[in-house]
């Protein structure tokens, strides 16, 4: 057996596992190093299990890393010698990016590999799925493929093992004209993750994802990339409040007038310059016999330049499957996360476009362009009856019976009381547990069922500081500018949901006043199934370099020293 080096805090297995040691010196900087490559799979407290995947692999080497740069990572952190099949594995997942691509010739679309891969193309036509996407033969290594076909030809190969580079360029929308506001300061990241997408004078550019931490100014990256591409862009997001805010950002620090940019939906079909939409609304399909989806036309009746997905770890299966048909657009998709819980993110690289830009959490907070958080795992205990209660639940039942611990209650007033006047959000998916906090604490209920207008109302009344507690259902999950949040208090989640762990924490990243910075609480009940899944909520988190302090409720409902402030 070959001799470690203690030294060192990461060691490879032939399965392409990984483990790290987080109590080892270096294991900050092998994180940061392997993370463009590689997936969190488990985060326990002192030892941190990473896999290899092939998407992992292609989404770096789209992004610029080679094999090497990943092997000296590996080996410059390994413990003991890398396994010679991981090396050699992790070299022919790199080396498949780029042998398959897609070209535009002479205004045909043609699928091409080299001279020597031809033996290639040729099994890969030998699946029947394949076959069917792909027109007559152009010589040798080339093949046409029906311009309808272009999305769904790159899912199919993907599927195989075989990632397509798609540099067969875009049609060109109808012209906007847009200039970024004079006293608009872009960042250094929103700059340069919008140029890696746009990537002038490359026929590779103009498709793929950005991943920005929430509250790292994502928003600011689409209007970039607006200006970038100068072209009638269509915004898809996630709900109506989502689309206010891109208004306003839009005219804020744009040159556009209220007039360029309209909203699609319910009450309006209006088509601007810049229009605006929900997924919700393009994926409405009608009632009865002819379960159509109306506004999918969007899409198509207007020369679209750009279309820019946004949360684009939320596209719902319709639009997936629209976006597949209109691959000649410019596809911009922004995320604070790459994970979708359907395990559809192979869709997401295909149909939108790999990873262009990813920015690491800790390294923004360090540069303090988001919060300084805290997280904070408190375990709460049943009563002896409720444990009884629970213990004969079905199985399917006891995840809510534990989320909705009527000890939780107590809990919440206690951190609030600790941190007492910190502008407060509480949130959870239970609208009865929701409405006992908002009893208890006389604070707004804010749910789906709210009409908008009176949403917005109480967004506003809480950046005015005249309200510092709002409550919150799963409508507090994406797409809230509430720059002064600093408490949070998570009383229930959907299951093991990484993304809405991460993405609920963001509603905190806002960047604070000199010195402050924010508190994460997640509330979970001892030795149920909701300490199960709060493992893997946090995995997301703890690849991005995250710590949950874990705490007995019992610590919290203890008397406070008078002395005793928070940490900020």
């Amino acid at each position: 057996m070959p001799t470690p080096d203690p030294s060192k805090p990461l060691i490879v297995h032939a399965d392409r596992s990984l483990v790290l040691e987080t109590f080892n010196e270096q294991a900050e900087a092998a994180r940061v190093a392997i993370a463009p490559f590689v997936e969190l799979e488990k985060s326990p407290e002192y030892l941190h299990t990473y896999r290899i995947s092939p998407l992992s692999i292609w989404n770096a080497t789209s992004a610029g890393y080679v094999a090497e740069d990943m092997l000296q990572a590996l080996e410059g952190f390994a413990k003991f010698p890398v396994p010679a099949n991981v090396i050699t594995e992790v070299r022919d997942l790199a080396g498949r990016w780029g042998r398959l691509r897609l070209l535009d010739e002479s205004s045909e679309l043609v699928l091409r590999v080299g001279a020597d891969d031809a033996p290639l193309l040729l099994e890969l036509t030998g699946h029947d799925e394949v076959r069917e996407l792909v027109g007559r033969e152009l010589g040798t290594g080339g093949l046409q493929v029906p311009l309808a076909q272009r999305g769904r030809l790159k899912q199919v190969l993907l599927g195989l093992g075989w990632p397509v580079q798609d540099v067969a360029g875009y049609q060109q929308g109808r012209a906007l004209e847009i200039c970024l506001a004079p006293d608009l300061q872009l960042r250094h990241y929103q700059t340069a993750a919008a140029e890696a997408f746009f990537r002038a004078g490359s026929s590779e550019g103009g498709s793929g994802v950005v991943v920005l931490p929430p509250g790292a100014g994502k928003t600011v990256v689409g209007i970039k990339a607006m200006e970038l591409v100068g072209q009638q862009t269509l915004i898809l997001t996630t709900n109506r409040t989502s689309v206010g805010q891109w208004r306003r950002e839009l005219l804020e620090k744009t040159s556009l007038q209220p007039d360029q940019v309209v909203e699609y939906g319910s009450k309006s079909r209006n088509i601007g310059q810049v229009t605006l939409c929900t997924y919700q609304m393009l994926a409405a399909r009608k009632r009865g016999a002819d379960a159509s989806y109306p506004h999918m036309d969007l899409f198509r009746r207007h020369d679209w330049g750009l279309l820019i997905y946004d949360e684009v770890h939320l596209l719902p299966a319709p639009v997936f499957r629209l976006t597949a048909e209109i691959q000649a657009r410019r596809r911009l998709g922004l995320t604070a996360t790459l994970i979708r819980e359907d395990g559809h993110e192979g869709d997401v690289f295909s149909l939108i476009g790999p990873k262009r830009y990813d920015a690491g959490w800790r390294e923004l907070e360090r540069e303090g362009w988001i919060a300084l958080v805290d997280c904070c795992e408190v375990r709460v205990d049943m009563t002896s009856e409720l444990r009884m209660d629970y213990a004969l639940k079905e199985p399917r039942a006891r995840f809510r019976f534990a989320a909705e611990n009527p000890q939780k209650l107590p809990l919440v007033r206690s951190i609030l009381d600790l941190h007492a006047s910190e502008p407060t959000l509480i949130i959870g998916v239970y609208l009865s547990q929701l409405r006992e906090v908002a009893d208890m604490l006389g604070a707004p209920l804010i749910t789906g069922s709210m009409p908008q207008e009176r949403r917005d109302e109480l967004f506003d009344e809480f950046r005015a500081g005249r309200i510092r507690t709002l409550v919150l259902s799963k409508v507090g999950n994406f797409a809230l500018d509430l720059p002064d949040a600093s408490l949070m208090v998570q009383v229930s989640g959907t299951f093991g949901s990484r993304q809405e762990e991460a993405q609920r924490m963001g509603r905190l990243l806002r960047p604070k006043a000199p010195g402050k910075g924010a508190h994460f609480y997640t509330l979970v009940t001892r030795e149920t199934d909701e300490e199960s899944f709060a493992h893997n909520r946090q995995r997301f988190l703890t690849e991005q370099g995250y710590a949950y302090r874990v705490m007995s409720a019992d610590d919290w409902l203890r008397p406070k020293p008078a002395n005793l402030t928070t940490l900020n």
